[in-house]
């Protein structure tokens, strides 16, 4: 007689925060060499998060351009934006207020495969979001569907939220959301 294990697979916690970083990481830096392929444009990822920077800023000086960009990357059908990231965006446009164009993006890049279980994942189509923050919102925890809306994240509930989509600079996977 066979016994059977009625225990759960046991997750390596450490090794799913790694590929997490690291997809964020190899996302930040395609868009930094993406911004510095363009014509005109410079681009620069800041550092970790626990510095309280934005992933990556982008200056055009010729058009008098600055975007600070925060960059979300996964598996999953929706990407979230906490809050604070996007508030930490906005005070670096603000600082450079001699550009007169300044806007904070929000990059979302869902992976061509989605999670669909413990180390299990369904083949996808990649699709790449970039939307402009709208500075005449209160600023609040955010998430991106695999659609490509955004909805506000207020008491546990989502409100959909309006935000323009941003034609970059490059060549994109980008998707138009309905």
């Amino acid at each position: 007689m066979t016994s059977i294990s009625l225990t759960k697979p046991k997750k390596d916690n450490k090794k799913i925060a790694r590929t997490r970083r690291q997809r964020g990481y190899h996302w930040e830096d395609t868009l930094v060499k993406r911004f510095n392929s363009a014509e005109n444009w410079k681009a620069f990822r800041l550092g970790s998060p626990s510095i309280a920077l934005p992933d990556v800023l982008a200056v055009n000086t010729q058009n008098s351009m600055i975007f600070t960009i925060e960059a979300k990357s996964g598996t999953s059908t929706s990407l979230p934006v906490p809050a604070d990231q996007i508030e930490r965006c906005q005070k670096w446009i603000k600082t450079f207020d001699i550009y007169h164009d300044r806007k904070v993006i929000l990059a979302f890049k869902f992976l061509s495969k989605k999670r669909i279980g413990l180390g299990q994942y369904e083949s996808r189509e990649l699709r790449e979001f970039y939307k402009i923050w709208d500075e005449s919102k209160e600023i609040t925890d955010c998430v991106c569907t695999y659609e490509g809306e955004i909805f506000a994240k207020i008491d546990g509930k989502r409100e959909k939220l309006d935000l323009k989509e941003h034609p970059m600079p490059f060549k994109t996977k980008h998707r138009f959301s309905a």
